[in-house]
């Protein structure tokens, strides 16, 4: 089977929330929600921007509202703007957009939320800034779906795999959507990923395996025997998609041309930070990725954390950015999160 360019012509709850919150025992390899507040800390800086965040209020900010239509061009792509109340979600000039709202990853079928709970914040050799939280971080994803959160993405690479897996079967497994990465290239290589993350997480199936960190301009045919592996767990029903994360433009490129590809993660947002390339070069292989009936999720939307003193603009040019579908954050602390809601929720 060849995967190069092709032009396009279950389980249930484990306990109840109220109990895990509370301090109850999670049964699974030790982990346990008896934990302290996450701290505060934005990755990359002396703390959270403005104020130090919004204090909790018990529900996700905003209403949500149908995605918008067209808009002013920007950073060489499309970016929505204002227009009249009750077209496409617009609110008094503004999209009336919610972190909560739930969105189709492209032609997967799959709902999201538009803002997906992170866990590789400088993740790297099986940790990273989430997974340093220890049992605040599963506890702080619960949380996060009782605003509306139900999309949560991670990797083998973070080593966040039982965390993220304790806290979707606290909340009830099929209320939330999990997306994970691998960095297998043959079919036996992963195979054993696949099997292995399944009782990592706890559950009988994955909503979104992604080929990891792609680089190469050749990655479809280095990584064929891992892409029919999982096209053939697609077909079982052991997976709903796949896809790939991309690290260069050359990989980003081939990304959009490869049939393949369900579900595209890519590196995002108006300054250039951590960026397979500048905005205008990216931003239009991304329309044409949406335009294609690809899942386009975007990340370092905050470039790695060099950009939280302009999270403003940030946030405001990945709502606006009309190619993408949704897009991940790493929290380390519930204000963070209810800060980049408040945000949403006022553009």
């Amino acid at each position: 089977m060849s995967f190069g360019p092709k032009k396009r012509g279950h389980s249930g709850r484990f306990i109840g929330r109220r109990e895990w919150l509370a301090g109850m025992t999670v049964g699974l390899s030790g982990i346990s929600c008896v934990s302290e507040e996450p701290t505060a800390k934005w990755p990359g800086s002396g703390g959270a921007p403005g104020s130090g965040g919004y204090p909790w209020s018990g529900g996700a900010p905003g209403s949500g509202g149908a995605p918008g239509s067209g808009g002013a061009p920007g950073a060489g792509g499309a970016l929505e703007s204002g227009g009249a109340p009750g077209a496409g979600g617009f609110i008094d000039g503004r999209l009336g957009r919610a972190a909560s709202d739930q969105v189709l990853l492209g032609s997967t079928g799959i709902q999201i939320s538009r803002l997906a709970m992170g866990s590789g914040t400088h993740g790297s050799n099986g940790a990273s800034d989430q997974t340093r939280l220890g049992t605040a971080f599963p506890r702080m994803l619960v949380e996060s779906y009782d605003r509306g959160i139900t999309f949560f993405e991670t990797a083998d690479q973070y080593g966040a795999h039982q965390q993220v897996g304790a806290a979707a079967r606290a909340i009830g497994r099929q209320k939330v959507v999990v997306m994970t990465k691998s960095h297998a290239q043959t079919w036996d290589e992963m195979e054993a990923d696949l099997n292995r993350f399944l009782k990592e997480l706890g559950t009988d199936y994955i909503d979104i395996v992604l080929l990891h960190n792609k680089q190469s301009a050749t990655w479809t045919t280095e990584c064929e025997g891992a892409m029919e592996y999982l096209a053939e767990a697609k077909r079982r029903g052991v997976i709903r998609a796949h896809g790939v994360s991309c690290h260069t433009l050359s990989a980003l490129k081939l990304a959009a041309e490869t049939e393949w590809v369900d579900v595209d993660l890519a590196r995002i947002n108006p300054f250039g930070l951590h960026m397979d390339a500048d905005p205008a070069t990216v931003i239009p292989i991304l329309e044409r990725m949406k335009a294609a009936g690809k899942g386009v999720i975007g990340m370092k939307i905050l470039g790695q954390g060099d950009a939280v003193n302009r999270i403003d603009q940030a946030i405001e040019h990945a709502v606006r950015l009309g190619a993408l579908d949704a897009f991940t954050i790493g929290f380390t602390s519930p204000r963070q999160l209810d800060e980049v809601a408040e945000k949403i929720a006022q553009i």
